[in-house]
């Protein structure tokens, strides 16, 4: 209903379907749009990160609102050579949390349509942490999958909820081609203290936003904006950005009555031609 008014803007944030109803309905007004929507963010670690540091930020980002914010950690990469260790220490990071049913700082599932969209997502055969559910309470406790691989269920949509997929890569390259070869993310995270690795991270890999040994913070710093790229967004905001984005930039020249004027008028000749080129 909203959409059939002739608005001079529409800032829309929500999932990347309906972003396209709106786009679809707004083009129809000829409305400019920002779109901030989603998708599968990735969080890759390599061998040369610190795995204590990851660990901790990772669990923190991924499990903040019960995985329920749109910059969260979707899905991890993790190093072949570290990952074994990474997870124990993931593991050691969640228990640490005191994330339980109940728990004052944990929160429930939004409804019960994506309660149960999250279950359908969870794979009890992979599951190497969690999986603890309470339909009563709406309550997902922290969950890690391992061995999961690219055409499981829960790689097929953003998850949005307190699921941690773990897919294994032997060379860097390879891993960044697998996130190029999907849908442009929201944001990205590299844990790494490689500048070579970093260089390539920010170079090679289209994403809204990201850190490097972090997540989810870039969102809070007003001098930065924030916003996706192809199917995770259009536009920006935050601090002046948000400002611009609301702001139409008119241009306006105020001409004084004398000035060279007959040089722009017709007849035209080749020495009024000589002079236009000078003034350009």
């Amino acid at each position: 209903e909203i959409l059939q008014w002739r608005f001079d803007k529409i800032f829309f944030t929500g999932s990347t379907r309906v972003g396209k109803i709106v786009y679809e309905a707004a083009a129809k007004n000829l409305i400019p749009v920002t779109l901030e929507l989603g998708g599968k963010s990735p969080a890759i670690v390599t061998k040369n990160a610190d795995l204590q540091v990851a660990a901790k930020r990772i669990v923190w980002g991924k499990f903040l609102n019960a995985g329920q914010t749109c910059v969260a950690p979707d899905y991890l990469l993790v190093e072949e050579d570290i990952k074994d260790r990474f997870i124990t220490l993931l593991k050691q990071r969640i228990e640490e949390t005191g994330y339980e049913d109940g728990a004052q700082h944990y929160v429930k599932i939004i409804n019960d349509r994506n309660f149960n969209r999250l279950l359908r997502l969870i794979d009890s055969s992979k599951v190497v942490y969690g999986g603890n559910f309470d339909e009563s309470t709406l309550y997902i406790g922290p969950t890690v999958m391992d061995h999961v691989i690219w055409e499981d269920a829960v790689m097929q949509e953003e998850i949005f909820g307190p699921i941690l997929p773990v897919i294994t890569f032997k060379k860097l390259d390879h891993a960044l081609e697998e996130i190029q070869a999907r849908e442009r993310p929201l944001s990205a995270y590299l844990f790494s203290d490689n500048k070579k690795e970093k260089d390539i991270f920010i170079r090679h890999i289209p994403f809204g936003g990201g850190c490097i040994n972090d997540t989810i913070m870039h969102l809070v710093n007003g001098n930065i904006p924030f916003g996706g790229v192809g199917n995770s967004g259009i536009g920006n905001y935050h601090g002046k950005f948000g400002f611009d984005t609301f702001s139409h930039k008119k241009a306006i020249l105020k001409k004084a009555k004398l000035g060279a004027e007959n040089i722009k008028l017709p007849p035209y000749s080749e020495s009024k031609f000589k002079w236009i080129k000078k003034l350009i």
